[in-house]
């Protein structure tokens, strides 16, 4: 979950790598450091905070150097310190290196370590591949990395100087990606743990696969397998934009992430709806025997997965199972040929998808991925990838590709009710032209959103409730209210309540009912009103036209079919999170303790 960033061949490689780690704050931003060489000794600048901070003491004590590596990170194993933030050093300040992923083995390593006097100076695993890789250093960094790497159990994407190679960088990786992007005559060269930050250059990538190194200086980039045999890999090019993300006037990235909605679920519509059925690519995979579909996914995915499961189920008549990601391995799951596995994620590199993902393969399940970076892990893990085409999505908490992703499983649902003929509602296509502009609609009502934040923001404890359909929405709604606001929301099925959560209800304690679903409005007004006679405030987000009057307060939703609704209530509920996040003024972009990409389990 932490950035990895080095460069070559740059007339200030020390500002390039910390441009890069700008780029790649998202995914972590407790602490920043950066490497280089300086008159042919190892030389370190690293702070705690953000990389503002650390771009600050740059400024005191710059310097130059023909290689950097930098790093920012989400603290794993080790206190958030200026000690324990990257990059580190071995006992005899020979080497430095920037690491992300997680050690497993380290304390067994560490022992053996200290007990050939070895001494520590951080509480990190890091350090301790910095010490092993010195251990074995005879001459050959080489030869020393390719045995640390066969001794460390866990996951990693490293990028290491050595003061005898002064215009080299080494970097290996297991499960984790790191990608080497270098101009035609390889003078100009990259290094990333995430491509994104290659916006706008005009590269060609390579990604290191599990266990591979490279050896990278001005000019040439080597790969090795680690039995040290070299390894022909090709380049290729990206297709990326030219222009770095911007704010473009908003106030927050979450806020302009939220306003683009509209653009990016017309965009889903013309890639996979342009016409009156849906287009889907899946090549090698036979929709017509697909008997059983398993969704995976985690946090914001794994909600969207599981308005998936209603919609495969509803529209497809197909037995779906939505899974947590992280939770996969522990389950045995019926998976064979004709079992269809649906992986969702926003970055594509989310570590416990991703193992989840690699188990089903072992089973010969097919793939088909949905997430929003077509260069990711778990798009080259995949038999087909339906991109989100969202666009970047820079704010931690996810809103854009939630959206987009619960259209482009309606669709995938509406194509495989195809394949098997059944049949759906002949208007789910006039309902589905009409969701853009239907989001618009609501965020057209942002003062009214507003006016009920601020009401509700003094409160420290919301319940969410919701039924069918609105349960998963009801999940994702506290979800990003907890992201963002550090408020304790929970979600619970509002049928649910009578068997516990109500005796928690009180003047203090408020709920939010999600009532757009027609199916079940009047069970969850019910429970609304269960709530409300035991003093809970209640906020109700309803379809229009629908009576709730009894109720403390409500927002009116434009009308749309079930299997729509949670798009339409989840954006209304992401800009209602966002003001009480802003009323409590709380870092909306970079809430603490989180970082955009989970690459570790």
């Amino acid at each position: 979950m932490c950035g990895v960033f080095a460069c070559i061949g740059q007339e200030d490689n020390v500002l390039t790598c910390l441009t890069g780690l700008k780029s790649l704050e998202y995914r972590g931003y407790d602490s920043a450091g950066i490497a280089g060489l300086l008159d042919g000794k190892i030389f370190i600048c690293k702070e705690e905070g953000k990389i503002s901070q650390l771009e600050q003491k740059l400024e005191l004590t710059p310097f130059k150097s023909k290689v950097a590596i930098g790093h920012t990170r989400w603290a794993t194993c080790g206190k958030v310190t200026s000690t324990n933030a990257h990059p580190h050093i071995d006992t005899y300040s020979s080497l430095a290196l920037v690491h992300n992923g997680i050690i497993e083995n380290f304390p067994d390593l560490k022992k053996h370590l200290q007990e050939s006097g070895v001494i520590f100076t951080t509480e990190t695993d890091t350090e301790v591949m910095a010490q092993l890789i010195s251990s074995y250093y005879e001459g050959d960094i080489l030869k020393a990395i390719a045995r640390g790497v066969k001794d460390i159990e866990g996951s990693f994407s490293v990028s290491l100087i050595h003061k005898d190679y002064p215009d080299e960088i080494f970097c290996f990786s297991r499960e984790c990606p790191l990608t080497i992007g270098y101009s035609k005559d390889r003078s100009h060269i990259l290094i990333s743990s995430d491509v994104n930050s290659f916006l706008g250059e005009d590269l060609e990538v390579v990604f290191l696969q599990d266990n591979e190194i490279a050896s990278v200086k001005k000019g040439s980039v080597n790969f090795y397998s680690n039995q040290l045999e070299l390894i022909d890999k090709k380049g290729r090019k990206i297709t990326s934009s030219s222009l770095k993300p911007s704010k473009e006037g908003f106030e927050h990235y979450m806020l302009k992430e939220i306003f683009e909605q509209p653009k990016s679920l017309r965009l889903a519509l013309q890639n996979y709806f342009p016409h009156e059925k849906p287009c889907f690519t899946v090549e090698g995979i036979d929709l017509k025997k697909v008997e059983h579909i398993h969704i995976i996914g985690c946090g914001t995915s794994y909600h969207a997965g599981s308005v998936g499961a209603y919609l495969f189920e509803d529209l497809a008549n197909i037995p779906t199972q939505v899974h947590i990601g992280s939770e996969f391995r522990y389950r045995k799951p019926f998976l064979n040929s004709k079992s269809l596995v649906i992986a969702l994620s926003q970055s594509g590199e989310t570590a416990d998808t991703i193992a989840a993902v690699k188990l089903c393969k072992e089973k010969n399940a097919k793939i088909v991925s949905l997430c929003n970076q077509e260069n990711s892990s778990l798009a080259r893990l995949s038999d087909a990838l339906f991109p989100l085409y969202s666009g970047p999505e820079i704010s931690v908490c996810s809103t854009k590709t939630f959206t987009s992703h619960l259209m482009i499983l309606t669709l995938f649902a509406v194509k495989l009710a195809e394949e098997k003929v059944v049949d759906i509602d002949p208007n789910l296509s006039i309902h589905l032209k009409k969701i853009p502009q239907q989001v618009e609609e609501i965020l057209s009502k942002l003062e009214e959103i507003q006016a009920l934040s601020i009401k509700y923001s003094s409160f420290d404890h919301f319940a969410y409730i919701g039924r069918g359909y609105m349960y998963p929405a009801s999940q994702e709604a506290a979800l990003k209210l907890k992201e963002i606001s550090y408020i304790n929301a929970t979600a619970y099925p509002s049928g649910e309540l009578k068997h516990g959560p109500i005796a928690l209800l009180d003047e203090c304690f408020p709920v939010v009912a999600l009532c757009q679903s027609k199916s079940t409005f009047e069970k969850i007004r019910s429970n609304a009103l269960e709530a409300k006679a035991r003093n809970a405030p209640v906020l109700a987000f309803v379809t229009k036209g629908y009576t709730v009057d009894s109720l403390d307060d409500h927002f009116f939703l434009p009308e749309t079919i079930d299997q729509l609704s949670p798009i339409l209530t989840s954006v209304a509920l992401q800009v209602f999170a966002y003001f009480i996040a802003k009323e409590r003024n709380t870092d909306i972009d970079q809430p603490k303790n989180l970082a955009k990409s989970v690459t570790v389990e």
